[in-house]
């Protein structure tokens, strides 16, 4: 049959997801000519990487982008980074539209252009989902986040998955250990944050600024009760030593009425315990850093101008 006489959706079926090589093109009577031509401007097909387009001229999507990449790697391309992290659900992932794949390190295949191929003598679990094969979340999140160095979204994929049961912190630290010890510095550092219980990218950077106050180790989200048992409250921060509760407060949640009225009582139920409270916008923790060292270092030396608060300290160990 001439070229002319194969529709759209004939091609489509031979193809994954409108992503079809050039060569198999061929082989159902396209030349590679008209393959590439239809990929000039104006044409009706999309050029994706060397020797493979997509049949039709809108943007590439992500599934098709993933499709292009695993051709391009003849078969033997796990999914990994950004990309296989966003496939298990994650939404703290970086908007990069790269394709990063994992071959067995006695393959040659080249990146090119949004298809990131790395060669590895340790290739990762795989999982399959919706017939992509990727790598198991911890090594997934970790190829992404040791390419980028900016902190806070290390923090924040990081953080997620762990949170949510994705993988653990001793499997992401296995993982650390046992790979490549590139762009390692950060991740490791997140961890050893998330092992102290922080649970979100404003706690990090809260311990940060209060280690950078020079105070006595604080503990994050113990709860605190009166002599009797009443409840008062789990501060972010709880410097035990001198009784100082530190609540890094969002303005949108705590100023709605409902929220607001709550914020009142917690500091009412704080006051009525002897307990001394410093409240922080999230937002000044990264643009008045300093001012906040100085507010938290004031509010220890009242702290500790008077006895420690009578008040019953439980740690989440004790109360699981």
């Amino acid at each position: 049959m001439a070229s002319s006489s194969f529709t759209e959706a004939y091609l489509l079926q031979h193809s994954r997801h409108g992503v079809i090589r050039v060569a198999a093109l061929e082989r159902l009577g396209i030349t590679p000519m008209t393959s590439y031509r239809r990929c000039l401007p104006g044409g009706r097909w999309t050029h994706l990487l060397p020797g493979i387009v997509l049949l039709s001229r809108d943007r590439p999507s992500a599934r098709q982008r993933i499709e292009a990449a695993l051709m391009h790697a003849n078969g033997f391309g796990v999914l990994t980074g950004f990309e296989a992290a966003r496939r298990y659900g994650l939404q703290n992932v970086p908007p990069d539209r790269s394709v990063h794949l994992l071959i067995p390190e006695k393959h040659r295949v080249n990146s090119a252009k949004f298809a990131l191929v790395e060669r590895t003598i340790h290739m990762p679990t795989t999982r399959i989902i919706d017939g992509i094969p990727v790598a198991a979340p911890a090594r997934a999140v970790l190829d992404g986040v040791r390419r980028i160095r900016e902190l806070d979204p290390v923090r924040a994929l990081l953080i997620e998955a762990v949170e949510s049961g994705h993988c653990t912190t001793p499997e992401l630290m296995d993982q650390l250990d046992s790979g490549s010890k590139r762009g390692t510095a950060t991740p490791r550092a997140v961890l050893k944050e998330i092992s102290t219980n922080i649970k979100s990218v404003p706690e990090a950077i809260a311990t940060s600024v209060w280690t950078q106050a020079g105070l006595p180790p604080a503990e994050h989200n113990v709860k605190i009760y009166d002599p009797r048992g009443n409840y008062i409250a789990m501060p972010d921060e709880w410097c035990d030593e001198v009784g100082l509760a530190w609540e890094v407060d969002s303005f949108d949640f705590h100023f709605k009425k409902a929220d607001f009225a709550k914020t009142i009582d917690r500091n009412n139920r704080y006051a009525a315990a002897g307990i001394v409270v410093v409240q922080t916008l999230p937002s000044r923790l990264r643009t008045e850093p300093d001012a906040v060292v100085a507010e938290l270092r004031s509010a220890f030396r009242a702290a500790s101008r008077r006895p420690r608060p009578n008040v019953v300290v439980v740690r989440q160990d004790r109360a699981a």
